[in-house]
């Protein structure tokens, strides 16, 4: 492989999981606080691209504008979830939470198949993000350097965010214990709700530039990216949200390299992923930044 072939394929994976990234660090921030895995989130991403897409061809917005009305739309819908399908199991047993979360994304999914149909829809892509670049012997889409930058601007926010605000301080103290944070005087519920706010967020800037990389929505485009972020979350150590960055762009790369020097496992490609998960499960169960924690079921 010729080095620039190798630097194409770089900045493909870098891409690639930075999207994954930005999806993992939903399921990250939902399983710190609760201990939940949010099978939702990955639905809240379809929901976040199929706004731009109705914003922009139903209604003529700007992309731009569709694109922050698409994420507050989102956002919205992750509380609405949180308070609807979650809430009421906080002290309920693991698996009702989990059953719970299961329910909520097959809703989502089988309520988009009504209103929006099952047809894979066309994507508008912003001229200033699909016009190529060439440097040397590599081409590159200014939506190559987009979506990186703009990962990196949104995990720097969320960090400040958890680390050097009031509300951040009390997602942290409910990660560690919710029952004395609530005593202290806390309100539990409205932290939850805004973590929920902030993941879902995440979640739909990620599905809009997922739509923008694959210009096409649809139903079930979130399931597979939600399971590759999770399959990132636990491979960078699930609750950590450095560790969810890092699992996010480690896999991106290990799928874009196995392709790149085996293209005859191409078609496997999905399955590198779900290899991955099991052999973390089974070396390194915590990920590599994760701590051990109890679960109570």
């Amino acid at each position: 492989m010729n080095p620039d072939m190798f630097l194409q394929h770089c900045f493909n994976a870098l891409t690639l999981g930075s999207l994954y990234a930005l999806i993992a660090i939903g399921y990250t921030m939902v399983y710190g606080i609760l201990r939940l895995i949010n099978f939702a989130h990955g639905d809240i991403l379809m929901v976040g691209a199929y706004f731009v897409f109705f914003g922009t061809f139903a209604f003529g917005w700007p992309w731009g504008v569709a694109a922050v009305i698409a994420v507050l739309g989102a956002s919205v819908l992750g509380v609405a979830v949180e308070k609807i399908a979650y809430r009421p199991l906080r002290d309920a047993p693991r698996i009702s939470a989990l059953i719970s979360a299961i329910a909520v994304s097959f809703f989502i999914e089988s309520l988009a198949v009504v209103v929006f149909t099952g047809q894979p829809r066309p994507v508008l892509q912003p001229e200033w993000l699909v016009s190529e670049w060439q440097v040397g012997g590599v081409r590159i889409l200014p939506l190559t350097a987009f979506v990186p930058v703009m990962t990196i601007v949104l995990v720097g926010l969320l960090l400040y965010t958890v680390y050097r605000t009031k509300p951040g301080l009390a997602m942290r103290a409910i990660s560690k214990d919710i029952e004395t944070t609530r005593l202290l005087g806390v309100r539990v519920d409205n932290i939850i709700a805004l973590t929920f706010c902030i993941g879902s967020a995440l979640a739909a800037a990620s599905g809009i530039m997922w739509a923008l990389r694959y210009p096409q929505v649809h139903p079930y485009m979130g399931i597979m990216p939600g399971l590759k972020a999770f399959i990132a979350a636990v491979f960078g150590g699930i609750g950590s949200i450095q560790g969810a960055v890092i699992g996010g762009v480690a896999l991106g790369f290990v799928e874009i390299m196995t392709v790149a020097f085996m293209p005859d496992l191409s078609g496997y490609r999905d399955a590198f992923a779900f290899v991955l998960l099991v052999l973390v499960l089974l070396f390194k169960p915590t990920g590599l930044l994760g701590e051990k924690m109890e679960e109570k079921i």
